[in-house]
């Protein structure tokens, strides 16, 4: 099947934001690191629409969810100026808000990886086994978990490969010995939070 409008949009624009945050890259290798699952899950994601069919607003939250990761990936995720963005547009500080002592935009990709993958997957699961909705809502959030956990996996193989300073500049814990466990926590309430609205949708 063809991409219909809605999709090449949402798609352009993923593809667009990867391209924008390539432009004069201040950490090439280890955003390049970031960036590599960013370019399989984009051509993953355009083969698989063609293939299956996928609603409009699933397919527009896994590229939103592409995108907010590639402004991850250029800044590392641990240097993201969420903060000075806010303060320069809004006027107001969320650092000094909520008493934040670390940069937090890597919680909340690992919070949207819950919130936009679940409906694709949720609605994938039971489209392709005919299943009940309550049935492949419970198998997208234990895959969101244990993709979740795989990544963390990853994260920790490739930091050992690395110079200390680069593993550190790659994995941004900021000094959290219980950052990966955060980051699948999140993931999996992020997940939750979508099953009311998906049983709604889908019953």
């Amino acid at each position: 099947m063809t991409l219909n409008p809605i999709k090449k949009l949402s798609l352009l624009f993923a593809v667009s934001v990867f391209v924008i945050t390539w432009i004069h890259p201040r950490w090439p290798l280890e955003q390049g690191l970031h960036s590599s699952l960013t370019l399989v899950g984009l051509i993953w994601l355009a083969w698989h629409t063609k293939k299956y069919s996928m609603k409009n607003w699933d397919f527009f939250l896994v590229c939103f969810f592409i995108s907010i990761h590639c402004i991850a990936a250029r800044w590392l995720y641990s240097n993201v100026p969420y903060d000075e963005w806010c303060k320069t547009f809004f006027n107001w500080s969320p650092q000094q808000a909520f008493g934040f002592e670390r940069n937090h935009f890597d919680r909340l990709i690992h919070f949207l990886y819950g919130i936009c993958f679940m409906p694709a997957v949720a609605n994938f699961i039971r489209m392709k086994n005919n299943i009940r909705i309550g049935s492949a809502l419970a198998i997208a959030l234990m895959l969101i978990m244990c993709s979740s956990l795989v990544y963390e996996w990853a994260e920790w193989a490739i930091a050992v490969m690395l110079s200390p300073e680069q593993a550190e500049a790659y994995n941004g814990q900021q000094g959290d010995v219980w950052d990966a466990h955060m980051d699948m926590l999140l993931a999996t309430l992020g997940a939750l939070l979508t099953i009311p609205f998906l049983k709604k949708t889908n019953g």
